[in-house]
């Protein structure tokens, strides 16, 4: 259910530059990992590490807080979509910075436009009880030094099955591999799932869900809070 998004792995690779090699940070199964560029992944996850395909980059077991890297050995740093993870985020952020000799690139989803989407609003409003205070764009550029931040809009057929990408796809969500892939159904209590599944299944059904959200279904991309962060630190 997590593959990479073709649109978002080009938004991405432009923000990486003239950079020719890069450490991606919280890997995974290796997403978004440029080909053209010599890439070291950092994955401090057993499950995720064996998911890597053959042929991915050079994976190592460590942790975004504590990166066995000296001081700019790489043109640039990333971490996509997994910076919500790490035990002490402000500490990551300051190691990408340390590794990076010419600019750190971070895609996250900002959690209070994220609260506004119809999924949170309406079905998992439990989920501002995971969200870590302080987290925000500006946060994340304080701690590189400053940068820029671009809008990630998501497009309606994303096929990286995060979060919000099945923003107008909302059946999508009862299916329970569909879940899996997302972290935030594993982190709520069941109960809570149980019921917002229900409570959907429900609205779809009767057709409440397509009336409260009628004017997405027109939309072939839509802004869900999703930002690349990208800071330059030199040449």
């Amino acid at each position: 259910m997590r593959r990479e998004d073709p649109r978002l792995a080009a938004q991405i690779r432009s923000a990486l530059g003239d950079a020719r090699s890069v450490v991606n940070v919280g890997a995974g199964a290796g997403s978004y990992e440029p080909p053209d560029l010599d890439v070291t992944a950092v994955e401090p996850s057993a499950v995720m590490r064996e998911q890597r395909p053959p042929g991915a980059a050079p994976v190592i077991d460590a942790r975004a807080e504590a990166l066995p890297f000296e001081d700019g050995s790489f043109d640039a740093a990333m971490a996509i979509l997994s910076d919500h993870h790490w035990e002490d985020r402000l500490q990551g952020l300051r190691e990408l910075r340390r590794v990076a000799r010419r600019r750190v690139v971070i895609l996250n989803a900002d959690p209070d436009s994220v609260g506004e989407s119809w999924l949170v609003r309406d079905y998992l409003p439990a989920f501002h009880r995971l969200v870590t205070r302080g987290y925000s764009h500006e946060q994340t550029l304080a701690a590189l030094g400053g940068g820029r931040v671009e809008v990630v809009p998501i497009p309606h057929d994303c096929r990286d099955g995060f979060m919000h990408a099945y923003w107008r796809r909302p059946h999508a969500y009862l299916d329970p591999d569909v879940r899996e892939g997302i972290s935030v159904f594993r982190l709520l209590d069941a109960e809570e799932v149980d019921q917002a599944v229900a409570k959907l299944a429900a609205d779809l059904d009767s057709g409440e869900w397509q009336r409260r959200n009628a004017e997405l279904l027109e939309l072939d991309e839509l802004d869900l809070g999703y930002r690349l962060v990208v800071a330059e630190l030199g040449t």
